[in-house]
């Protein structure tokens, strides 16, 4: 029998702007399993993943229980409920190399300057930069700032993945590319992910279940 209690539910999440209601979900996405959010802009895609991940706008109004392994982390703070975000921007640290980026991201729990060195090595090495470790972030194509934006979040060891649209400003060949490495990461690490987009070839790449919200704008 599958557990119940595992990966990450939406249990009658709703959201609404003075009154009115934006977005309702009830949802149970398991690991390794994406949740696609598909809707136009203003429709609240995005503010669905802020209240999953806790760091809603207060002019919302939020309610619903999410679950992450059994536990509702809907009244905890953003920190605590440690999730692993990629927005449509990489937004790395301009004033630390690629590898200080990683290094930064690793939980203080590991301790060693050598170790979490090694590690952010590690990370590079497994989304194809090896070697990257001491470069300027400013050097990097957008398609390699994508993945080291995935390698820094998944080192970050998250319970959950939460994609805002982030292939949307890669060209058509790199946003294949990405869009492979980030889901087969997540498959691979069996972390649940919603994804909110605009475009059904992402969703045809999560492979998971897609729901269309409404169509006023907020």
């Amino acid at each position: 029998m599958p557990d119940e209690t595992a990966g990450l539910r939406l249990d009658a999440v709703c959201i609404r702007l003075n009154g009115r209601e934006l977005v309702a979900v009830d949802r149970h996405i398991r690991p390794g399993e994406t949740l696609t959010v598909m809707g136009p802009s203003g429709s609240g895609k995005s503010t669905l993943l802020a209240y999953v991940g806790g760091f809603l706008d207060p002019v919302f109004s939020g309610e619903g229980r999410v679950v992450c392994g059994g536990r509702d982390v809907a009244h905890l703070p953003a920190g605590d409920r440690h999730a692993g975000i990629l927005f449509q921007d990489p937004l790395l640290f301009p004033h630390m190399s690629v590898g200080g980026n990683l290094v930064f991201a690793i939980p203080q729990s590991v301790k060693g300057k050598a170790v979490r060195r090694s590690r952010a090595s590690e990370a590079l090495d497994d989304v194809g930069l090896a070697d990257f470790f001491d470069r300027d972030p400013d050097t990097l194509s957008g398609g390699q700032k994508a993945r080291v934006a995935l390698a820094r979040t998944l080192l970050a060891a998250p319970n959950f993945l939460l994609l805002d649209e982030p292939f949307s400003k890669l060209d058509m060949q790199l946003r294949g590319q990405i869009r492979d490495l980030v889901f087969d990461k997540a498959k691979r690490s069996r972390l649940p992910v919603i994804l909110v987009t605009h475009d059904a070839a992402d969703a045809e790449a999560a492979g998971g279940e897609v729901i269309e919200i409404g169509r006023d704008a907020a």
